[in-house]
């Protein structure tokens, strides 16, 4: 019963991530930041989402989806904008760069990969269906286990597709996709409700 539980809402999770909007980020960021970064932030996103939705149970379907969308839709604009405008580094500067400012900048893409899945995920299809799964079934261990680990294979499928994409397209063209893509989605959850 246990092992049928953890599978079939190991499947259930990826499956519906998959087309997901924050799939889709985590593969852009990677595109443009550090991707065991990105992967960080986004983990650690999840995790807490998964937390709270198996914590909350059905509660959280009663969370007002139209403020939801609206503060995910601003905060996708807002990186599409940051992310156009990003100026990249030369490879003189990429040679040259300080420790510290690596390491400062290693942050900066943690803190924004997990800012954007954290905002974005609330109240969305995944976090919902853990949480039904959770009201349903009322075993947390098993729920909150492989929804994550669904939620962090979906991040790391993205993240690897997204750091060889930028092996093949120029840089800037790579930012100016990503920063389109983003803004689209932002007006996309704008519209939505």
């Amino acid at each position: 019963m246990e092992s049928n539980l953890f599978l079939s809402t190991f499947a259930l999770i990826f499956v519906a991530e998959l087309p997901d909007k924050t799939a889709f980020a985590a593969l852009f960021l990677a595109t443009c930041h550090h991707p065991f970064a990105v992967f960080l932030g986004a983990a650690g996103a999840f995790m807490i989402q998964s937390f709270v939705a198996v914590a909350f149970g059905s509660l959280l379907s009663l969370l007002p989806p139209q403020i939801v969308h609206v503060a995910a839709g601003i905060l996708f604009l807002v990186f599409a904008v940051m992310m156009w405008r990003k100026e990249e580094p030369s490879i003189a500067e990429e040679v040259e760069c300080d420790p510290k400012d690596k390491a400062s900048r290693f942050y900066k893409s943690v803190t924004s990969a997990f800012m954007t899945v954290f905002i974005a995920e609330w109240g969305d299809l995944t976090q919902l269906a853990t949480a039904t799964l959770q009201a349903k079934y009322h075993a947390p261990m098993i729920i909150f286990t492989s929804s994550t680990l669904a939620l962090w294979l979906v991040t790391a499928i993205g993240v690897i597709v997204g750091s060889q994409v930028k092996k093949f397209i120029q840089p800037k063209l790579l930012q100016r996709t990503a920063a389109s893509a983003f803004a689209i989605v932002g007006i996309f959850l704008l519209l939505k409700h």
